[in-house]
C-alpha cells in the first residue's frame, strides 16, 4: 500500500465523459441525496437516495482511470449511472479534505490488519461467532459454505431451496418491487453455491438441486414484480449453473433429455430462458434423439403452442434440417402481422431461395390484419428487396399504403426516403403524404399528444408551414418549442413568446426537473433577446424572477449553475 494519500484523480469533466450528458445532468440534481459518504483508500462508498436507496463505489485505477457501481437496475447494466455522477460530484465538492481521509482510512486498515493478526486462533473464532449472532445473512452465507464443503447433500439442497424461498419477503403472497432487489439478493446466493458445489467436484449433486432449485424459481416468479430484472438474472445464473454441473457430471444423456424437454414445455420455467442448443454436447447422440422424439411429439399435439413451435425450430438447428421442415413448423401458425411470414422468407433467402422468400414476404403483407401488422421489419424485407430488383415504383406503393394505414413520423420518412430514390418525391407524393398525417389526428387531439403534421414538416425544414401549423392550433408545447428552437434566429420575437408562455406556469411549481427544464427555457429567452438587441429587459425579467422565486433556494443553484445571475453594480 502506498502511504501517499491522493486527491481525487478525476474532475467534473471525467464524471461526464463517463456518464453521458444526460446521466450528467441527471446526477447534478441527486447531489442533495447522497449520504454516508466514505472515503477510503482504494475507494469511495455512498449511499444515494432515488427511486430506492442505492449503494455505489467508485475506485480509481492507474491504467484505467476512474470507474463506478451502483446497485441500480441502469447501474447493474454496466453504466456509469445518475447515483455515480452524484457521488463523484460530493467527492470533488471536499476535493481538499481527501488526501486527509484516504491517510486517515490506510491507517484504520494497517491498525485493524495488525490487530487480526495478533489474535489467537480462539480469539478470532470468538469474533466472527460474535458477528454470527448479530448478521442472519453473513451466517446464512457461512452456512453454506460449510455445506458445500461437507458431504451431506441434503444440507446443502434445503439451505439453497430456502434461499429461493420467496414467503419472508411476500406481502399477501406477492413480492412487491420495494422488497424483490432484497430478495433477488438473497436468491443470487443460490447460484454462487451450485458452482461452488460443482467447483467441490460434487457436480452430480449440483445437478439435481439446480433442477430443483429452477422449478422452484420458476413456480414463484410470477408472484414477484422484477420490473428491474434481478430475479430474470437470478434464474439466467441457475441455468447456466446447471449447464455447467451438467458439462462436469457428464450425467445420462437420454434421462437429461427426459428432464429437459419437459421443463421447456412447461410456460412456468420461462425465466430461466435454457436454450436446447446450448445441451448438444451434453445430450450427445442418445439424448438427442430422445429430445427429438419428445419435442416432436408435443409439437404434433399442440402445433399453435408458443414452447413448441420454439423447441421445434431450436431442434431442427441443433439437428441442421432442411429449410422445408423449418417453413412447415413456421406455417402451421401463421401471426396477423405477417412477422412469422418474415421468419419465413429469411429462412428461405439463406437457402438460396430468393424467389420463394420475396413471395412468402409478399404474402405476408397480403395477409397482415391492419389491427397488428404488417410488422415493419416484414415491410423493410420487401422494399429492400423491391430496390434491388429496380421496383421502385413497387417500393413506393407499399410504403404509401403503410402510411395510409398507420400514420406515424417513421412512416412518412421511410415513404420520403423511396420516392425521393424513386424521384417522385416532390412532384407525386409530398402532399398527398401531408395530408394523411394533417387527418391523422384531430385538432384537439393534436393540443395534447402532438400532430403528425408538424412533426414531418420539422422534420423536412419546412418550418413556415408548420409555424402556421401551430398557430391554427396543431402543436402541443414540445412542438412548440422544437420549432422556437429552430426559428430563433430568424423569427427571435415569435420564438421569445413561446419561451415566456412556457416559462409562466413552471413558475408554481417545484422539483429539480422542473427547474432544470426551467433554466432551459430561460436560456432560449435570453438568446431571443441579444438577437433583438433587447437584452436589458430580459436582465430585468430575470432580476424580478429571482426575485419573485427567491425562497426556492435549489432554484437559484440551478439558474446560477447556468450563468443565468443577475449582476448587480454600484453606482
Amino acid at each position: 500500500m502506498n502511504d501517499v494519500a491522493q486527491a481525487p484523480g478525476f474532475t467534473e469533466k471525467d464524471l461526464r465523459r463517463l456518464a453521458g450528458p444526460r446521466s450528467f445532468e441527471r446526477g447534478l440534481g441527486y447531489l442533495s441525496a447522497v449520504s454516508r459518504l466514505e472515503i477510503g483508500y482504494e475507494a469511495i462508498t455512498a449511499t444515494v437516495d432515488g427511486t430506492d436507496a442505492y449503494e455505489v463505489e467508485l475506485t480509481e485505477d492507474e491504467d484505467s482511470g476512474l470507474s463506478g457501481w451502483c446497485d441500480c437496475p441502469y447501474g447493474q447494466e454496466g453504466n456509469f449511472c445518475k447515483h455515480c455522477v452524484a457521488v463523484g460530484l460530493a467527492v470533488l465538492r471536499q476535493a481538499e479534505s481527501v488526501p486527509r481521509q484516504r491517510s486517515a482510512a490506510a491507517s484504520r486498515t494497517r491498525l485493524l490488519d495488525t490487530w487480526l493478526e495478533s489474535r489467537t486462533r480462539e480469539e478470532l473464532l470468538a469474533l466472527v461467532r460474535e458477528q454470527l449472532a448479530d448478521d442472519r445473512a453473513l451466517r446464512r452465507r457461512l452456512e453454506l459454505r460449510a455445506a458445500t464443503a461437507g458431504e451431506d447433500t441434503g444440507i446443502v439442497r434445503e439451505r439453497i431451496l430456502s434461499l429461493l424461498d420467496t414467503r419472508p419477503f411476500a406481502r399477501y403472497g406477492y413480492v412487491e418491487y420495494a422488497d424483490a432487489r432484497a430478495y433477488g439478493r438473497q436468491a443470487a446466493e443460490a447460484v454462487t453455491a451450485l458452482r461452488a458445489l460443482t467447483a467441490s467436484g460434487r457436480a452430480s449433486d449440483a445437478v439435481e438441486v439446480a433442477r430443483e432449485a429452477l422449478r422452484a424459481l420458476g413456480r414463484t416468479y410470477g408472484e414477484i414484480d422484477d420490473s428491474d430484472g434481478l430475479i430474470g438474472a437470478v434464474a439466467a445464473g441457475l441455468a447456466e449453473a446447471h449447464l455447467e454441473a451438467c458439462r462436469a457430471a457428464r450425467p445420462d444423456q437420454v434421462e437429461t433429455a427426459e428432464w429437459l424437454v419437459p421443463y421447456l414445455l412447461d410456460e412456468v420455467n420461462g425465466a430461466a430462458d435454457i436454450d436446447l442448443f446450448d445441451y448438444r454436447e451434453v445430450l450427445g447422440s442418445p439424448g438427442l434423439a430422445r429430445a427429438r422424439a419428445l419435442v416432436v411429439a408435443a409439437w404434433r399435439a399442440n402445433p399453435k403452442g408458443w414452447a413448441e413451435k420454439y423447441l421445434m425450430e431450436r431442434l431442427l438447428k441443433v439437428d441442421g434440417d432442411s429449410v422445408d421442415t423449418l417453413v412447415a413448423v413456421h406455417s402451421a401458425d401463421l401471426v396477423p402481422n405477417g412477422h412469422t411470414h418474415l421468419v419465413i422468407a429469411r429462412e428461405l433467402e439463406r437457402a438460396g431461395r430468393a424467389d420463394e422468400a420475396l413471395e412468402w414476404a409478399e404474402r405476408g403483407l397480403r395477409e397482415s390484419v391492419s389491427e397488428w401488422g404488417p410488422d415493419d421489419d416484414l415491410v423493410a424485407f420487401v422494399c429492400a428487396r423491391y430496390e434491388r430488383a429496380d421496383r421502385l415504383a413497387d417500393a413506393v406503393e407499399v410504403r404509401r399504403e403503410l402510411l395510409r394505414a398507420r400514420p406515424s413520423p417513421a412512416a412518412y420518412r421511410h415513404l420520403r426516403t423511396t420516392a425521393r430514390a424513386a424521384g417522385i418525391w416532390e412532384v407525386a407524393e409530398r402532399a398527398g403524404a401531408l395530408e394523411v398525417l394533417k387527418a391523422a389526428r384531430p385538432r384537439e387531439v393534436c393540443r395534447r399528444d402532438g400532430s403528425l403534421l408538424i412533426d414531418a414538416l420539422i422534420d423536412d425544414n419546412d418550418f413556415q408551414p408548420a409555424w402556421q401549423a401551430a398557430t391554427d392550433g396543431y402543436a402541443n408545447e414540445r412542438q412548440w418549442l422544437a420549432l422556437a428552437g429552430r426559428i430563433r434566429e430568424q423569427q427571435p420575437a415569435d420564438a421569445l413568446g413561446v419561451y415566456l408562455r412556457c416559462i409562466e406556469p413552471l413558475l408554481e411549481q417545484t422539483g429539480d426537473s422542473t427547474y432544470e427544464r426551467l433554466a432551459q427555457l430561460l436560456l432560449g429567452a435570453r438568446a431571443c433577446h441579444r438577437t433583438l438587441g433587447t437584452e436589458a429587459e430580459f436582465v430585468t425579467f430575470l432580476a424580478a424572477l429571482r426575485g419573485d422565486q427567491k425562497r426556492k433556494r435549489k432554484l437559484m443553484a440551478v439558474l446560477d449553475r447556468h450563468g443565468l445571475r443577475v449582476t448587480v453594480r454600484g453606482g
